[in-house]
């Protein structure tokens, strides 16, 4: 029965590591609310996919994170959709350069609204369904919010924030909601490109000598929303062993 399946949201789930969560969430039995922005096509790819293989499972909604009023408004519609929401995952994110010297306040407001302000808004929005259904929430954060990465200062802080949100907020919704983060380290290179060089130090450094894989850090989402009954306010490292330095 449609009822007695527990429903996950994925933000920026169209493309990317978020696709490869929700795939990986449908999968293990959720149906699904899969937020985007600009990724139309791919999201509509996945919504054929997913929807093909369970019909009336998935849900697409389309929206800036930086638009205050949408967070609850999202939040809604998939109550309106589903009547329940068991899992939030804050995966959508922004990331690039703002070296000293050149960053910007517009810079700060865009970073920190996608990081750090549009998860805990959601969070917010969600907390009493999540509440009634017993459930959890996981945040993308990123190695980086712990060890910085040089010209990337306002990117690490707010993911820094998204971190302290996770362990804040796994207190203020305890006993009923679990809340804890996936910090991934090098699993895709980023879409402006990454020198050769710069890869292969990268991994040089790594313990496990390789990069990750997006199934990696899917299967740690799902293995905290659904097995980790006594995990909350942790975050996990996919990271082949990086952070160790």
């Amino acid at each position: 029965m449609r009822e007695q399946r527990p429903v996950a949201m994925v933000t920026g789930g169209a493309r990317r590591v978020g696709a490869v969560i929700a795939r990986r969430l449908h999968a293990a039995g959720y149906d699904l609310v899969i937020h985007h922005r600009h990724a139309i096509a791919e999201a509509q790819v996945l919504h054929e996919a997913l929807d093909g293989a369970r019909p009336g499972s998935c849900l697409l909604l389309r929206a800036d994170l930086g638009e205050f009023d949408r967070l609850p408004e999202l939040v809604a519609q998939a109550i309106g959709r589903f009547g329940r929401l068991d899992a939030l995952v804050n995966n959508a994110s922004a990331f690039y350069p703002t070296p000293i010297g050149s960053a910007t306040p517009a810079a700060w407001d865009d970073l920190f609204a996608a990081n750090a302000r549009a998860p805990f808004f959601l969070s917010q929005a969600a907390a009493p369904h999540l509440r009634a259904a017993g459930g959890a929430i996981v945040n993308l954060a990123d190695i980086y919010a712990e060890q910085p990465l040089r010209e990337h200062t306002i990117y690490c802080m707010a993911k820094a924030a998204l971190v302290m949100l996770t362990r804040s907020l796994a207190k203020e919704l305890a006993p009923q909601v679990r809340v804890n983060a996936v910090a991934p380290g090098a699993v895709l290179w980023p879409e402006q490109g990454k020198a050769e060089a710069d890869q292969q130090a990268m991994l040089a450094s790594t313990p496990l000598q390789r990069a990750g894989t997006p199934d990696d850090v899917a299967e740690a989402v799902r293995w905290l929303l659904q097995d980790a009954h006594y995990t909350t306010g942790q975050l996990l490292r996919v990271d082949g062993g990086r952070a160790l330095g």
